[in-house]
């Protein structure tokens, strides 16, 4: 039976211009989720209400397989928050901020902060005013794995950072997945970074869950056809979830693009897709 360490059951939420109606959503307990959607499409409204910083109107929430309502403050104790925006003070300086931090959480572990804070260069007299946006991130990120969670939730985390600033942080979090009991939700636009850590792939589009599976079975279900223009018609555009057509051929993504290679063999091209591929094409 698959274990699951967020489990969200007809939950809705209503607001004047954008709603949630009757969202069901599992996230694997041990694996890396990547959560994906245009802007707008509700996916920070939902991470806050797994964080329990917003109620939904109806519906239920369980982590780590206890209610929300119920376990609000024993369930936050397991879980580290990465957000991208800044939510620190700004006169602290990074050792006054784990000061501050550090008694909300029973397992708090100085040692753990401090090697985080090490690794990621960070002066423990720099106040938060003086950080650059990736030092923030990375401060976050220290904060979130110094008091031993077994559920790390990212909203947006990397958007903006430099490549190597990025890179560090996906190690980390690989590191982080190692034990089998940790899990983490990771909202992200930077499809290659998803396409390098996520296991699996949770889609929202504008309050509606598209599909939640394995990464690689989307990798798999979806595929570039390339061919000579001449070849399509109606019925067969109709297999390609997006098609762009030039005066002499055309490029679109499809589930069936088996088809295609069986009516016209050597004449098409079926490329394998990348995630951010996908994606957009899905999206339009």
């Amino acid at each position: 039976m698959e274990d699951y360490v967020i489990e969200m059951s007809q939950v809705s939420k209503t607001y004047t211009d954008f709603s949630i109606e009757n969202l069901n959503l599992r996230i694997r307990k041990g694996y890396v989720t990547g959560f994906v959607g245009p802007n707008g499409s509700g996916k920070t409204t939902i991470i806050k209400m797994i964080m329990g910083l917003i109620k939904p109107e109806s519906g239920s929430i369980k982590v780590f397989g206890k209610d929300l309502k119920k376990h609000s403050v024993t369930i936050k104790e397991k879980i580290g928050f990465v957000y991208a925006e800044n939510y620190f003070y700004d006169h602290l300086t990074v050792e006054e901020t784990g000061k501050m931090i550090a008694p909300f959480y029973k397992n708090w572990n100085w040692e753990t902060y401090w090697s985080y804070i090490k690794l990621f260069g960070l002066s423990k007299n720099k106040i938060i005013e003086e950080l650059s946006t990736g030092m923030k991130v990375e401060l976050s990120l220290a904060i979130a794995l110094s008091h031993d969670p077994l559920l790390i939730v990212l909203d947006e985390p990397t958007s903006g950072l430099d490549p190597i600033v990025r890179s560090k942080v996906l190690d980390i979090l690989f590191d982080f997945i190692q034990d089998a009991n940790k899990s983490v939700f990771f909202s992200s636009h930077i499809m290659t970074d998803l396409e390098r850590i996520a296991d699996d792939i949770a889609m929202i589009h504008y309050g509606k869950l598209l599909f939640n599976i394995e990464k690689d079975t989307i990798l798999d279900q979806y595929k570039l056809v390339k061919g000579p223009k001449e070849i399509l018609d109606d019925e067969l555009r109709k297999q390609l979830i997006s098609c762009h057509e030039t005066s002499v051929g055309f490029e679109g993504l499809s589930k069936n693009y088996d088809l295609f290679r069986e009516l016209f063999g050597q004449e098409v091209i079926i490329d394998p897709a990348s995630l951010e591929e996908i994606m957009v094409n899905l999206m339009r």
